[in-house]
């Protein structure tokens, strides 16, 4: 699995992000984006044992195109340079919440949560549940291995929405519209596929206990038993 390959395709791409280039180096493309399906798969294999149902998924149907829609972008460059993943039970959709995997020049990253703020039903289900769970919350997102590594984030109203508890010990979580995490990967990390993954893998233990919540406040949301 050579991780480095995938990367230096993405430079290229970065730097000369038109469909001229795109095509004259569709051979690259090509092997770059093996490369990553054998990532996918491997981290499939090691996530299976905690959640059995992502083997249920074609590992390529988890991945997303580098082409952009730019109808309504000022940026009109035609791709992403970034090879992404979503790796749940679910599949692709946001719910029930996985891990997600981007690895781009400069910014790869791991994350995991609820990243979509716009189903207002899920919203509502996630600060009723958080509402109800306080203790269990914060014992999660307090908690020592996942507070060194993580700062629970995502998109916030100014004030706590009416029906709840302005005095609530969550109430700074009952204002979020989405609610993630999201882990740093440099560079170099691509160096060594091995190591890459043994990380990865032990990052997603960390994240686990924070999507299970996330999972459990979702239970009855319609995304939840869609094939």
């Amino acid at each position: 699995m050579d991780l480095q390959m995938i990367m230096e395709y993405l430079k290229g791409l970065k730097e000369n992000n038109n469909r001229e280039w795109y095509q004259e180096h569709k051979t690259e493309y090509e092997a770059a984006a093996s490369e990553f399906l054998k990532l996918v798969e491997t981290l499939m294999i090691g996530l299976g044992k905690m959640e059995p149902g992502i083997l249920l998924h074609e590992p390529k149907k988890l991945t997303y195109k580098l082409v952009r829609d730019t109808r309504f972008s000022k940026d009109k460059s035609p791709y992403n340079p970034a090879f992404r993943v979503h790796l749940s039970e679910g599949g692709k959709q946001p719910v029930p919440v996985g891990y997600y995997l981007m690895i781009t020049p400069g910014a790869s990253f791991l994350g995991g949560g609820l990243f979509a703020d716009i189903f207002k039903e899920e919203t509502a289900m996630m600060r009723d549940y958080i509402a109800t769970h306080g203790d269990e919350w914060e014992g999660i997102v307090e908690g020592g291995t996942f507070k060194d590594l993580f700062e629970a984030k995502g998109s916030s109203l100014k004030n706590v929405p009416a029906g709840y508890d302005r005095e609530h010990p969550q109430a700074a979580y009952l204002k979020y519209k989405s609610w993630y995490v999201e882990y740093p990967l440099a560079d170099g990390l691509l160096a060594d596929a091995g190591r890459f993954v043994d990380n990865i893998l032990e990052i997603c233990k960390v994240i686990k206990p924070f999507n299970d919540f996330i999972n459990r406040a979702l239970a009855d949301s319609k995304f939840m038993n869609q094939p």
